[in-house]
């Protein structure tokens, strides 16, 4: 049985880094989107790159084919390269210090298992349309933390 095929495109922003931070996703099946959008009070980009991807496969309910669109390298060639040696290796870089970030990427690791996840760069803030629409999502996120 074939998987379904979503898009998922994701940003993270941050004012400050630390600082208050947001992450965005869009999520499109076939003719069928959906927008999410979050924000924390204390965090960085790195991180809000991974949360946006982390609460986009949290969205999906059923193991699905993913082509995942993002403008973070650092998400990209952590699930396509450095994760593998990350694990083999206890959670430890390759200068032996325990990786950045540790309990994202595990949270993100084990939500990517079911699906089949095509990693895809996009040049950030280059008039990409789902980019974009992301990246104002993840502004929107760190708003949503200003009190009035």
């Amino acid at each position: 049985m074939n998987k379904p095929f979503v898009e998922l495109f994701t940003d993270g922003a941050c004012s400050g880094n630390p600082g208050p931070g947001g992450w965005g996703v869009v999520l499109r099946f076939g003719a069928h989107e959906k927008e999410l959008f979050g924000g924390e009070s204390q965090t960085t980009n790195q991180q809000m790159e991974l949360r946006a991807v982390i609460e986009g496969l949290k969205a999906l309910n059923k193991p699905c084919q993913v082509a995942l669109c993002s403008d973070s390298k650092y998400v990209l060639d952590g699930m396509k390269s450095w994760i593998h040696n990350w694990k083999k290796n206890g959670w430890k870089n390759s200068a032996k210090k325990a990786v950045a970030n540790a309990g994202l990427w595990r949270e993100l690791d084990a939500l990517a298992q079911p699906h089949a996840i095509q990693y895809i760069w996009v040049k950030g803030h280059a008039g990409h349309p789902e980019n974009e629409r992301a990246d104002a999502l993840a502004r929107k996120g760190v708003s949503s933390l200003r009190s009035w």
